[in-house]
């Protein structure tokens, strides 16, 4: 029997209607006869609400404190769906991050997982129990609650997937998959069927908030196929995984006013795309500041704004 890991993040389970709708997609996948493991962010803004609300008491907030708060979230949204998915019918249990064997390092708001003691998840899989697992957080070799940093729940759901050897790993949230462009600003972006695991981690570092940077390197690292989908429809998303010896240009990221960075695998050896992209910034008498090309990225910083008019220029000399 497959396992299979399923992440959603805030927006995907940020009330009741939509605690339904990611029940019945992972109804859905169990009910073909899969293990299931489930990793949940903290509802909606819930996580920007206890920092706030922490803040209005203390300017001087103790890192292992704002852990204990902010570890609060996730476990309302894995008690609600376990309390959901046992009305339905189906067998489900909510574990913390340290019920589910979750080791990290020692420190507190950033931690990194050192190892994961899988004994009390694989013993409920096999009384084919739905497993729901609290993201973002473990626990330190002091027994204190440890949180991995903003995205931290996406880290959380690969870094199980390849502790349970998983057959692949979701990630569930409010974008369809992995786009040449923001597509809420280009619109001729188009999205894309499959991604490297290091495009993945050119186009996280760059800013774009489809998947979190660490875990497309726990993904690459242990080979665990991670498929980006919305929680809102069916339609189909981004795989990231191995892709051997292809060069394209996969996709443009505008990181702030001035900075845009293109990403796609053997970047450096296509000099006729980098000769377009200098014709682009001459054209337009643009000022440049910086022009960096490595293996997999184009990283050009200007002193002028880039709008979104320059970058739909960019962006269709992405997608020839």
């Amino acid at each position: 029997m497959d396992t299979i890991v399923m992440k959603f993040g805030g927006s995907s389970v940020a009330d009741n209607d939509r605690l339904k709708l990611v029940a019945n997609k992972i109804i859905d996948l169990y009910n073909k006869n899969n293990n299931i493991v489930v990793i949940l962010s903290a509802q909606g803004k819930t996580t920007d609400k206890l920092i706030e609300e922490a803040l209005e008491l203390s300017k001087n907030t103790k890192d292992r404190e704002m852990d204990m708060l902010l570890s609060c979230g996730e476990q309302i949204s894995i008690a609600k769906l376990s309390i959901l998915l046992n009305e339905m019918g189906y067998n489900a249990i909510s574990l913390t991050g340290w019920q589910a064997g979750i080791l990290t390092n020692n420190t507190n708001q950033n931690a990194i997982i050192e190892n994961i003691d899988t004994t009390r998840i694989l013993k409920e899989l096999e009384d084919r129990k739905i497993v729901i697992i609290a993201g973002f957080q473990g626990f330190n070799e002091n027994l204190d609650i440890t949180t991995l940093g903003r995205g931290g729940s996406d880290t959380s759901a690969v870094a199980i997937a390849s502790a349970l050897k998983a057959k692949e790993c979701y990630i569930f949230s409010d974008v369809d998959g992995v786009y040449t462009a923001d597509p809420n600003k280009i619109e001729g972006a188009k999205k894309l069927t499959a991604v490297s695991y290091n495009e993945m981690m050119e186009i996280s570092s760059e800013g774009a908030k489809v998947l979190h940077n660490r875990c497309a390197e726990i993904g690459d690292k242990f080979k665990i196929p991670i498929i980006t989908k919305s929680t809102f429809n069916n339609k189909a998303g981004t795989i990231i995984t191995d892709i051997i010896e292809e060069n394209t240009i996969k996709s443009i990221i505008k990181k702030d006013i001035s900075r845009i960075s293109i990403v796609g695998n053997g970047i450096i050896r296509n000099f006729d795309f980098i000769r377009n992209v200098l014709d682009i910034i001459e054209g337009e008498k643009l000022e440049l500041l910086e022009f960096n090309v490595s293996e997999s990225k184009i990283s050009i910083s200007l002193k002028n704004e880039v709008n979104d008019e320059i970058l739909k220029d960019f962006h269709e000399i992405v997608t020839k």
